[in-house]
């Protein structure tokens, strides 16, 4: 290998290697599209839920993209057809998603075309194209997300974070209550 080709493939380990360190937890933080902090000090970084991009095959695609209602402390809420909280960003205006980059990684959009479970108005289903292209599933007009701290069904540890983030009641309005 010549030196020139050498220092490419070092040159694309660095780069590579800091990417990814952008991804990872650094700590407890990331930002949204406001630059606030969007975890809370020393919150892990598990997994991200489900976001609807899973092998149509199998069905779960389609399970993620049904929302639905559960009763939770904070009242009737919309989840996904797994049960996972899906969240609403303040910074957001009405069919428009302003969460992009770090804030992505913590707040994972609903990706694809939503359908009406059991409570949900279908006349309040609708999607944005976002700037990369995915379509992101809405309520409300109102962009849908998962929080990556929820980890099991009913889980609402997203709510009031940064007093941006909300869960949605099933009239399609944010629920304001901290938790």
């Amino acid at each position: 290998m010549s030196a020139r080709a050498g220092l490419r493939v070092v040159t694309a380990a660095v780069l590579l290697g800091g990417a990814l360190a952008a991804c990872s937890d650094d700590g407890g933080t990331a930002t949204g599209g406001d630059g606030a902090e969007t975890m809370a000090p020393g919150a892990e970084t598990p997994t991200a839920p489900s976001t609807g991009t899973a092998d149509a095959t199998d069905g779960s695609a389609a399970e993620a993209t049904t929302l639905g209602l559960a009763d939770t402390d904070l009242g009737e809420i919309v989840v996904d057809g797994e049960g996972m909280t899906l969240y609403m960003f303040a910074n957001d205006s009405p069919g428009t998603s302003t969460c992009e980059g770090d804030c992505l990684v913590a707040w994972p959009p609903l990706e694809g075309e939503p359908t009406a479970g059991e409570g949900i108005d279908e006349a309040l289903l609708g999607s944005i194209e976002r700037s990369d292209g995915t379509v992101q599933a809405t309520y409300n007009d109102w962009p849908l997300y998962y929080w990556q701290n929820d980890t099991a069904p009913g889980d609402t540890t997203g709510q009031n974070v940064n007093e941006v983030w909300f869960v949605l009641g099933a009239d399609g309005e944010p629920i304001m209550t901290a938790p």
